[in-house]
């Protein structure tokens, strides 16, 4: 339980991480660890070869290397310190910390969700308007869309992090999570109404940035629906697992499925389904091997 007083204000926040799971803090770390290396070279290897293929250089690679660009930032705010926790137990997080990760992964969520809407409507231009398509998608158009995706997405948290700021917590606040997502701190403050207050409108905004790019993604193909579908379906069940009375690691994962599951299944989707990408892949492989033998 917080200790909270009207005169309380916390400097440190104590995550707690999986309460049921406390004697598996290795094999978390190392389950935990694999995923984080998986995104890493995963989505370096998309944006390598996206960068240096000629083939590669068209509006949907352009829009796919900025969505491998953001999972390695978005997984890279929460997962090492989720590892040091799971290591050396490093609980403690700072209260402008906690808010900063807070910022981050929120924003970076929110730029995921405007971008899949971008590639969405690259897709919808590119099957219903295909002769039209080379003059709307021009590399200008893709750089303002992919630009307002991202500061767009970036300030749409601002008001909700510094409001959740503003809430009185105990002298000892302990957040039932592996990181300062949104609604774990805000029930963690000790007021029951501004805590209402912030998670009814944390989840309106969730529920709003990644309604659209599900409805979007029908009209495009399988392997963006996928994505779009896996996104949508785990920040819902993230969100809403957060308004029953559910057990406190089902809130966790679900939180934890949502920050990790579609940054790791990005590479893997676009590019085993994508023939162009995967022989962009080989090609290059064989110019590193023909290289090394040259040497």
């Amino acid at each position: 339980m917080n200790n909270c007083n009207s005169n309380s204000s916390a400097k440190d926040f104590y995550l707690i991480g999986f309460p049921a799971l406390q004697d598996f803090q290795i094999p978390l770390f190392l389950v935990f660890l694999l995923f984080y290396l998986l995104i890493l070279i995963g989505n370096i290897i998309i944006i390598a070869v996206i960068a240096v293929e000629q083939t590669l250089h068209k509006p949907m690679y352009f829009f796919l290397a900025n969505l491998s660009a953001l999972d390695i930032p978005l997984t890279s705010t929460t997962i090492p310190k989720m590892l040091a926790m799971f290591l050396v137990n490093a609980k403690t997080i700072s209260f402008h910390v906690c808010f900063l990760q807070m910022y981050c992964f929120h924003g970076l969520a929110v730029t995921e969700s405007l971008l899949l809407v971008v590639m969405s409507y690259d897709r919808y231009e590119a099957i219903c308007n295909p002769l039209h398509y080379p003059v709307k998608m021009t590399k200008r158009v893709n750089i303002q869309l992919a630009a307002c995706a991202w500061i767009t997405a970036l300030l749409i948290p601002i008001l909700v992090v510094f409001q959740t700021s503003q809430l009185t917590f105990g002298e000892t606040t302990r957040v039932y999570h592996c990181f300062c997502d949104h609604l774990a701190v805000v029930q963690a403050a000790c007021s029951d109404f501004s805590a209402s207050l912030q998670t009814f409108l944390g989840f309106s905004i969730a529920m709003t940035v990644s309604f659209v790019p599900l409805m979007l993604a029908f009209s495009t193909y399988t392997s963006h629906l996928i994505v779009v579908g896996t996104y949508y379906s785990s920040i819902a069940v993230a969100y809403i697992s957060y308004r029953k009375d559910m057990p406190v690691d089902i809130h966790v994962m679900s939180n934890v499925v949502f920050a990790i599951l579609t940054p790791l299944l990005n590479p893997l989707i676009y590019t085993l389904q994508n023939k162009e990408v995967k022989c962009a892949c080989y090609v290059m492989c064989d110019r590193f091997i023909n290289y090394f033998n040259s040497k």
